[in-house]
């Protein structure tokens, strides 16, 4: 068990005090979108290192509802120290099998998700995060950009 803590440690990020943050939304692993800031985040959550992110919250659900795969069994084989190749070809295995072009559909249904799209209660949640989270100077209108924008990619 140990063994396996320190085999994550080394690939996990620091999420805590904005040292590093996870990959944008926009970064695909295993062919969807979300999944690559899924493993990172929840390799920081493993490790102690989550600072203010959260494994299993709604956006990794969305991603997590799309591919059907169980989040505790995802968490456990994450937990191994597995890299992102492994990760990636788990994924493969136990996803709902779906055409590409599905996947690719879906991922860019998602990148294009404006914040009017949300669900009332998270257009209400974006609503504060976005006004302590992002830059006053910069417009938001899709729900990735908030991500990015945060953390200092756009």
């Amino acid at each position: 068990m140990k063994e396996n803590l320190e085999k994550v440690k080394l690939l996990a990020r620091d999420l805590r005090n904005g040292k590093e943050y996870p990959r944008s939304p926009r970064d695909t692993l295993a062919g969807y979108v979300l999944a690559a800031r899924a493993v990172d985040k929840c390799r920081a959550v493993l490790v102690g290192w989550q600072g203010e992110y959260h494994s299993n919250c709604p956006l990794d659900q969305r991603w997590l509802k799309f591919a059907e795969i169980d989040y505790n069994a995802y968490k456990a084989l994450v937990a191994t120290g597995a890299t992102d190749d492994e990760v990636a070809m788990w994924i493969g295995e136990h996803a709902k099998k779906r055409s590409r072009a599905d996947i690719v559909v879906w991922n860019n249904k998602e990148r294009d998700l404006r914040l009017s799209d949300l669900s009332p209660e998270l257009q209400e949640y974006m609503e504060d995060y976005i006004a302590s989270s992002v830059p006053r100077h910069r417009v938001v209108y899709h729900w990735f950009d908030v991500y990015d924008l945060e953390e200092k990619r756009l």
